[in-house]
């Protein structure tokens, strides 16, 4: 067509190429997905009606206000399994059944796989640490990993622990309770809480003081600045597509993912060369300690003694302590966070607890917690548990079958015919949402106020009665299985310490409910706590001293 008596300019031919490529590439994708749509038993489930031809139900999905606005209601509505659509109609099956997730964590983890999507967006962040593995890598590195997460190894870090929640402790009194007029400061708990764990998990967990609570701008605390929240939260629609498209991509293509120039992939890229820096220099740290009791010296010492065809490369071993330091602060402040707001919620059971510490305290003469004071705070320990079950960090997990399979089911589902069915086949390659706060709210599982606060239903829990599936408390907060969170002890111990030091310490309550105060469960890959006029997570409560 001409516009003014002049033809129009063409585009250059290699754009004319990529155009055609792309075309062809979403045309054999679309084809594909609508031949196995027809041959899947899933197209008989019943699940949410897409609200777009283009994006299936994964905008409702990324999108929504707060973490299970959508999978809640849809649980309801299908029970423990449902089809979910996805972009460019692909199907998904969404579970939250106790069979179902044991099957696919426990008895055949190996063949449902993380997808190509999911490691890639791993790798984005974490590199190729533990958390972006399956199958013989991940065993390898699990193995030389272990040694360090042993029992009696994390028994000697409850000092530290304690340690660093009376810093805080001093820190909070000394600069925020005294200098207010009320003696009763609202406090972001979060940030409080994330510099704390930050410390912890650097002295531990590499035998180096980063001194957060001393210093709120240090180089590292500033790369991990809303890092989820700019990554994640409320990606761009075009995004979900892209990413959507990465399993038939080939892998030249993919490796330049990170290049991209959005805001999104740049802050990927900066983040993981920073990380690589910082770690190498730890590493030299670490080397120079032939006896260092931190966890990364445990982790060099049994790489060193390793077969050398089973050890971690030299990009793997730098890329654990990405993994280890973001797993080992962020995710444990977030998860005492969520519980310092619950027991805020719940001043009788905030009483309790305070009450039985005291007790215990009592009897071992006021001196350092061992882990057997703590495992004797059972009340205490079935709040953290409870607030754990209703607040899942990690909220949402991906696997991919690697072979046509049978999926066994301990809650019957209804078909759309009305038949009901304990099993589902799926084929080769079918993806499957693995609903973490889906189950940690099953009533059939937790009871018929599996929605409400109720610390007591842990210490009248019928054990036999559940399908063992968690690592701690039959929970999914730590996953399960071969792919269960190698430092979940390391978490629990340090979240119990810094619970039990602040509770002793100060009380807590929620401030008067406006909109710049309500919390919001915001999904941005983690549930993080978030509130209107703050761009990051964060968390005010009010805080006094207990007299």
């Amino acid at each position: 067509m001409s516009h003014g008596g002049r033809q129009a300019p063409r585009p250059p031919m290699n754009t004319q190429i990529t155009i055609l490529l792309a075309i062809l590439a979403v045309s054999v994708l679309l084809a594909r997905t609508y031949i196995r749509r027809r041959n899947s038993f899933l197209r008989t489930l019943q699940g949410p009606q897409p609200s777009s031809l283009l994006f299936g139900s994964d905008v409702d999905f990324r999108h929504q206000n707060e973490v299970g606005d959508c999978e809640f209601k849809w649980a309801r509505q299908y029970g423990s399994a449902w089809r979910q659509q996805g972009c460019f109609g692909i199907d998904r099956l969404a579970v939250a059944d106790p069979k179902t997730l044991q099957y696919i964590l426990h008895t055949s983890a190996y063949h449902f796989i993380k997808p190509i999507e999911v490691l890639k967006s791993i790798e984005l962040l974490f590199g190729k640490g533990i958390a972006g593995t399956h199958g013989e890598v991940h065993q390898r590195q699990r193995k030389i990993m272990t040694p360090a997460f042993f029992a009696p190894q994390l028994r000697t870090f409850l000092s530290l622990f304690q340690n660093s929640a009376s810093k805080l402790v001093q820190i909070w009194k000394e600069e925020l309770i005294t200098t207010n007029a009320s003696g009763q400061p609202l406090v972001n708990v979060t940030g409080w809480l994330s510099r704390t764990t930050l410390d912890i998990i650097g002295e531990a967990g590499f035998g180096f003081q980063f001194g957060s609570l001393d210093n709120t701008k240090t180089p590292l605390r500033e790369q991990y600045e809303n890092l989820f929240v700019d990554s994640f939260l409320y990606s761009p629609r075009y995004d979900l597509l892209f990413k959507a498209l990465w399993r038939y991509m080939p892998k030249p293509l993919l490796d330049l993912v990170p290049y991209l120039p959005t805001r999104q992939y740049t802050r990927f890229r900066k983040y993981t060369k920073f990380m690589r820096k910082f770690s190498r220099g730890m590493i030299k740290e670490s080397m120079i300690k032939d006896d260092g009791k931190d966890i990364m010296s445990v982790l060099l010492r049994a790489n060193a003694s390793e077969n050398p065809n089973g050890q971690l490369t030299e990009i793997e071993v730098i890329d654990q302590i990405n993994n280890l330091l973001f797993a080992g602060h962020d995710t444990t402040a977030n998860s005492l966070t969520w519980y310092l707001w619950e027991i805020a919620k719940h001043p009788e059971s905030q009483e309790r607890v305070r009450t039985e510490i005291a007790a215990v305290r009592a009897k071992n003469g006021g001196g350092e917690l061992s882990a057997a004071d703590l495992d004797n705070m059972t009340f205490t320990q079935a709040t953290l548990k409870e607030s754990m079950r209703l607040h899942p960090i990690v909220y949402w997990l991906r696997r991919e079958a690697s072979r046509d399979d049978v999926i066994p089911l301990a809650l019957p589902i209804t078909t759309k015919s009305g038949e009901q069915v304990t099993s589902i086949p799926v084929k080769k390659g079918t993806q499957i949402d693995i609903a973490i706060d889906v189950y940690n709210r099953l009533p059939e599982v937790w009871g018929p106020d599996a929605d409400d606060w109720n610390p007591e239903r842990f210490l009248n829990l019928d054990k036999s009665k559940q399908t063992s599936i968690g690592v701690f408390a039959n929970l999914m907060n730590f996953s399960g299985g071969v792919h269960s969170c190698i430092g979940w002890r390391f978490a629990v111990l340090e979240m119990q310490l810094i619970a039990v030091t602040l509770l002793e310490n100060f009380e807590f309550s929620l401030p008067p409910q406006t909109e710049k105060t309500r919390i919001y469960r915001k999904p941005a890959g983690l549930m993080l706590p978030m509130t209107e006029g703050e761009r990051g997570a964060w968390m005010g409560l009010v805080v006094k001293s207990v007299d």
